[in-house]
C-alpha cells in the first residue's frame, strides 16, 4: 500500500511504516494517492462482518501484510457486533457501542493495537494520544498489557464525563493518563509538539493512536459496509448517512467506503457549535473559533485533524462537494433530539442526537437515513438523565469501573512540564 504524506509529497511509505510512524514530516497525514474500487459489492455485502472486513482490508493494505496476518488481526479485533436499529421506516441508527469500551473507537483502537503487535518486532513503542472522551478508553483497553508498548493519554481535565474518564484512568500498568489543565485542542497541540521534538519522538519511539493513524481509519471503513448489509437492498443508492463529527475520522472513513463503491448517496457532517467544517463548506473559508464546551463533548474540536484527508478526496474528484452537507446543531436542539428519540422508544446520548437532528432536517422524500450511534448512552449518564429525567442503568464495563480510583496525574498546559513527566514515568 503506497501512502503519501499530504504535506510533504516526496515522503512515501508503506502501510507498516505509516502505522508505526503515525504522523509524517511537518505533521502531515499519510493517505493513499488514490483508491481502487472494490469488485462485486453486492457479494461482499452478503458476507459476515469478519469475513467481509478481512476482504476489504486486504484490498486496501495489499501485500504490505500477509493475508493470514490480516485475517488474524481482524478476527481478534472485530469480535463484537455493529447493529442497525430502526427508529422508523425511513430512519435507522448504526450502533457502534457494543465493544469493550462501549464506543465506536473500539473498532479502530483494537485493529491498530493488533497491527502494531504484529509489525513492531519486539521494539519498544510509546503511544501518545489525546482524547476528548472515547479514544482514551478504546486505546487504553486495546493496548493494555501488550508487551513493549507504553501508552500516554492526554485529556482535558474536568471536560470528560466521569464514567468515560474512569474507563481509561483506572487501568494502570502500561497505561499512563495525564489530565491537562485546558481543552482538547490544547491536548492535541501538545501531542503535535512532542512529535516535532526529536528528543521525545526518537527517544521514546513515539506513535499516535488518534484517528490520524491510518490503521484506525481503515478499520472504520468496515462498519459502513456492515451497516448497508443490514439494511433492505432497496435502500442501496438512496442512503443518506449522518455522522457526528469532531476530529472527522469517522466521516473520512465513510467517504472512503463510498469511494470504494459502497452505495451511499450523500453524507451529513453533523457538528455541535464547534462548527468549523459546516461554515467552511458553506463559505469556503477555514476560520476556526475558540473551542466551546458542549453536551456532546467528544466533538468539542475546532481544528479537526482529519479534514485534509477529506479535502484530498474532494480535490481528486473521488467525492463531489454536493455529496457532503455540513450542519451545526446547538445545545437546545441536541436536547430536543434526545427527547424526540426517547418518545420513539430509543434512548440516545448527545453525539448521536446531534447526528439524528441533522439527518431529519435534510432527509428528502424517498431517501433512507442512517445516523451513527457512537457511544452507549450510559457513558453520558449525567447528561442523559438530566435531559430525559429518567435513570440510565450502567452496563457491565461501566459498573465495573464506577467505584475505582482514577490514576491520572494533573499536568499544566505546558509542553516542557509534559515532556519531563513522560521521561519520568517511562524511565527513559
Amino acid at each position: 500500500m503506497d501512502l503519501v504524506n499530504l504535506k510533504v509529497a516526496q515522503q512515501r511509505v508503506d502501510f507498516p511504516t505509516a502505522v508505526k510512524t503515525g504522523l509524517g514530516q511537518q505533521q502531515g497525514l499519510f493517505f493513499p494517492e488514490q483508491f481502487t474500487p472494490l469488485d462485486n459489492i453486492d457479494a461482499l455485502l452478503d458476507l459476515p462482518l469478519v469475513e467481509r472486513s478481512t476482504a476489504i482490508l486486504k484490498h486496501l493494505i495489499g501485500s504490505d501484510l500477509a493475508d493470514a496476518t490480516i485475517e488474524q488481526i481482524v478476527a481478534t479485533a472485530f469480535n463484537f457486533p455493529a447493529k442497525v436499529e430502526s427508529i422508523s421506516n425511513e430512519v435507522h441508527c448504526l450502533e457502534l457501542f457494543h465493544g469493550p469500551t462501549l464506543a465506536f473507537k473500539d473498532f479502530g483502537g483494537r485493529f491498530m493495537a493488533q497491527c502494531l503487535a504484529n509489525i513492531s518486532d519486539g521494539e519498544k513503542i510509546t503511544i501518545l494520544t489525546a482524547t476528548s472522551g472515547d479514544t482514551g478508553a478504546a486505546v487504553a483497553h486495546a493496548f493494555h498489557g501488550l508487551d513493549n508498548i507504553n501508552v500516554v493519554i492526554l485529556f482535558p481535565k474536568g471536560k470528560i464525563s466521569p464514567l468515560q474518564e474512569k474507563l481509561f484512568t483506572t487501568l494502570g500498568d502500561n497505561i499512563h493518563t495525564v489530565a491537562i489543565e485546558s481543552d482538547f485542542d490544547a491536548c492535541q497541540a501538545l501531542v503535535k509538539q512532542a512529535f516535532d521534538d526529536p528528543e521525545v519522538r526518537d527517544g521514546l519511539h513515539l506513535n499516535s493512536a488518534n484517528s490520524i493513524n491510518i490503521s484506525r481509519l481503515l478499520a472504520q471503513v468496515c462498519y459502513y459496509f456492515e451497516a448497508v448489509s443490514q439494511l433492505p437492498k432497496e435502500a442501496r443508492g438512496k442512503l443518506v448517512v449522518s455522522v457526528p463529527s469532531g476530529n472527522f475520522g469517522n466521516l473520512t472513513a465513510g467517504i472512503i467506503a463510498k469511494v470504494l463503491g459502497l452505495p451511499i448517496k450523500r453524507f451529513i457532517a453533523a457538528t455541535n457549535v464547534n462548527d468549523t467544517v459546516p461554515r467552511y463548506l458553506r463559505t469556503g473559508k477555514w476560520q476556526p473559533k475558540p473551542t466551546q464546551a458542549t453536551l456532546s463533548n467528544a466533538m468539542d474540536v475546532s481544528q479537526p485533524n482529519n479534514w485534509p484527508r477529506i479535502e484530498a478526496m474532494l480535490e481528486r474528484g473521488e467525492i463531489k462537494p454536493a455529496e457532503i452537507k455540513g450542519e451545526m446543531i446547538d445545545e437546545e436542539y441536541t436536547q430536543l433530539a434526545m427527547k424526540q428519540l426517547a418518545k420513539q422508544g430509543y434512548i440516545s446520548e448527545p453525539h448521536a442526537a446531534v447526528a439524528y437532528r441533522a439527518l431529519t432536517q435534510h432527509l428528502e422524500e424517498g431517501e433512507v437515513g442512517l445516523f451513527l450511534g457512537t457511544a452507549h448512552p450510559a457513558k453520558f449518564r449525567e447528561s442523559v438523565e438530566n435531559v430525559l429525567g429518567q435513570p440510565i442503568n450502567l452496563p457491565g464495563p461501566l459498573a465495573d469501573v464506577a467505584g475505582k480510583e482514577s490514576l491520572a496525574l494533573d499536568v499544566d498546559n505546558d509542553y516542557e512540564a509534559l515532556k519531563a513527566h513522560m521521561f519520568k514515568v517511562l524511565g527513559a
